[in-house]
């Protein structure tokens, strides 16, 4: 069976290798006319360009790999939503790992993703020691951090303030009469949970109250559903019980949430229970959920657009750290209506 080529495809469009190329490749170098003339040609031949050939002329393939913590908490799968439409625009594919919460299987990722000669990486790191990842970039593949500051001014990042989202909840509660909070987080080695607590404790402490009397931290061995739901039994176990649960992330909240239901207890009569992310079920629950709301599919857009950036421009791309700042979004959980 013949297999159309470029040169064929070309010659029926009336145009030069070249640009059938750049139709390809650089799309926005071709003016709309010429290059609609060529797609109708690549359409009608079947033409199929071979992308083992153009990954050993370049070096690198169509593809970025982006490496989340837990694909199946809701939050990562918005996050790769919008990586996903900002690749798209640019005629890039993302390759979707899964780390797990595992250094081990991160570090087997970005390996693989090497091997695989991705254009360049994006990652939600396990913790602030990913060593192959500063390998990566000494080897010049582009990296750029997910829902994390870098502290590398020649490292792009793409983050969001974590400790004003604490602040944010720790006002929201303090507000509504709560004086014992507890905070159910994921492990602490996560910037995230460490900076939301930190974001709490300065909310108490700015109130006039003594953080170490108002705020319980309850970690959970992860910070799924089932660790969230795991931790409810020692909230019900503590002296001098907290009013409120002002909870890591939304994933940890709906396992409070059902947790709390299946032994009575009621939200927010019985106790106030506050999330984080706004994942699009939280609004959807029994209870809808207060939380604080993560930019999550802008997150992906931006930190993806960053990346390619830094690709296709790698002489006069500009490192840039993008902060995004949460929002309080409030709902019925903290008897609020």
């Amino acid at each position: 069976m013949h297999n159309t080529n470029m040169h064929e495809v070309a010659r029926r469009a009336g145009v030069s290798l070249g640009t059938v190329s750049n139709v390809l490749n650089h799309p926005e170098l071709v003016s709309d006319e010429t290059r609609l003339r060529v797609k109708r040609t690549i359409d009608e031949m079947g033409f199929v360009r071979n992308g083992s050939a153009r990954h050993l002329r370049v070096g690198s393939t169509q593809s970025i790999g982006l490496v989340v913590l837990d694909v199946t908490n809701p939050f990562f799968t918005e996050m790769a939503r919008g990586a996903e439409d900002a690749a798209s625009k640019r005629g890039y594919i993302v390759i979707l790992c899964n780390s797990d919460n595992s250094s081990r299987k991160e570090m087997n990722y970005l390996r693989v993703l090497e091997e695989q000669c991705v254009a360049g990486i994006l990652i939600v790191p396990v913790n602030d020691k990913t060593n192959y990842a500063q390998a990566l970039r000494r080897r010049a593949t582009s990296i750029v951090l997910l829902d994390r500051v870098s502290r590398d001014a020649n490292k792009c990042s793409v983050s969001v303030d974590d400790i004003y989202g604490g602040e944010l909840a720790g006002r929201h509660l303090l507000d509504l009469g709560h004086r014992r909070i507890a905070y159910i987080h994921g492990p602490l080695t996560s910037a995230q949970y460490a900076d939301r607590l930190y974001g709490v404790h300065r909310a108490v402490s700015e109130a006039g109250f003594d953080p170490d009397r108002t705020i319980v931290p309850l970690a959970a061995e992860t910070d799924n559903a089932f660790a969230g739901a795991a931790r409810v039994e020692s909230f019900l176990a503590l002296e001098d019980s907290p009013t409120a649960i002002f909870c890591g992330n939304d994933y940890l909240a709906m396992g409070v949430m059902n947790e709390l239901a299946r032994r009575q207890i009621s939200v927010p009569q019985d106790v106030a229970l506050l999330g984080y992310d706004d994942v699009e079920i939280s609004s959807m629950l029994a209870v809808p959920l207060t939380t604080i709301r993560q930019p999550k599919y802008d997150l992906g857009f931006a930190a993806t657009d960053l990346l390619l950036d830094e690709i296709v421009n790698k002489a006069s791309h500009t490192h840039r750290q993008i902060v995004f700042r949460p929002e309080l979004i409030v709902r019925q959980s903290t008897g609020v209506r």
